[in-house]
């Protein structure tokens, strides 16, 4: 009875019924093991690839491969106003459409002082009617428009449920993000069809990647951009058209907006919108999906490895103690 209740006794019975399994066990392990060390190759060969390489190799002006002109929808915003300086250092002439001139018109008068660029202010509201549409289309006559850069809500980063949002401002938020945005990459995709070149950049946000308590709006219209981006390069990208999804994460501002994605705190993970811009202009033509900036890229990478309902808690606790 003693060597019955003996654990060593229970082990080796145990051992000896289980001995058969070990080597399949061990095989499957191995074959786990591999798999996740060819995707964590496959990962850092594609961030040397989208990051660094286009930054060493020297390649065509930004002009030469797509046009001379870029089309920068909702110029007001932080990222969107960065870009568009980035192409502008490149040569890229600007025109900004936006629902609010005095939010551009500084940026557009420095960027033509600062690099020697054409640069036209458009007011267009698309919560009005498509008339809105008519004065870009005439600013866009006779132009080489090569870029066309439409740039998410930040509002949209504050927290709300979706029924304490009031009707009318979840109707403009989805008409300004989603209708507007879809216009107007029909209104740029005939010029550039017709001297097949040309590249639309939709930039959204990195929420895209996992769904957040309170970010209803934000989550959708992320969803809705990023679709519409591999849709369309699925269409175009035959054509000679590039078409690109950048979804960041967190992206420092110099000035305050507690409620938006947008920090005034900097760091590695939180670049300038100058920093960021410089890092995704790189990527044209390089990658069709992609962060833009190589540290949120390892963020997407981690946050890839944490289970779901860890990140929906943890989000839930960090937006009930704010």
């Amino acid at each position: 009875m003693a060597a019955v209740d003996s654990f060593h006794f229970l082990y080796r019975e145990i051992s000896r019924s289980c001995h058969s399994y070990f080597d399949t066990l061990a095989l499957v392990g191995a074959l786990y093991t591999a798999s996740r060390a060819v995707i964590l190759l496959r990962d850092c060969c594609s961030l040397v690839r989208v990051y660094f390489l286009p930054r060493m190799i020297p390649s065509k002006k930004l002009t030469q491969r797509y046009g001379d002109w870029a089309v920068i929808y909702d110029a007001s915003e932080p990222v969107a106003q960065a870009y568009a300086e980035e192409l502008a250092r490149h040569g890229v002439s600007i025109i900004f459409v936006t629902q609010d001139h005095t939010a551009v018109r500084d940026t557009a008068e420095s960027l033509s002082q600062s690099y020697g660029v054409e640069t036209l202010v458009i007011l267009a509201d698309f919560s009005l009617d498509k008339a809105a549409s008519k004065p870009i289309k005439e600013a866009m006559r006779g132009k080489d428009i090569g870029f066309l850069v439409n740039c998410l809500d930040e509002s949209l980063n504050s927290s709300q449920s979706l029924i304490e949002m009031p009707e009318q401002s979840l109707l403009d938020l989805v008409n300004k993000n989603i209708a507007a945005t879809t216009l107007m990459t029909r209104l740029v995709l005939p010029g550039m069809v017709a001297r097949s070149r040309g590249a639309v950049i939709n930039i959204s946000s990195g929420a895209v990647c996992r769904p957040l308590p309170g970010r209803v709006t934000l989550i959708a219209s992320t969803g809705y951009l990023d679709q519409f981006s591999r849709a369309l390069h699925f269409e175009y990208s035959s054509k000679g058209i590039f078409i690109q999804s950048l979804i960041p994460f967190q992206i420092a501002s110099s000035r305050r907006q507690p409620s938006s994605s947008l920090s005034s705190r900097e760091g590695w993970f939180v670049p300038k919108p100058e920093v960021y811009a410089r890092h995704a202009v790189s990527t044209l033509g390089v990658s069709n999906r992609t962060t833009g900036y190589w540290p949120h890229t390892l963020q997407h990478g981690l946050m890839r490895c944490i289970p779901e309902w860890i990140w929906v808690l943890s989000s839930r606790m960090l937006i009930r103690s704010s």
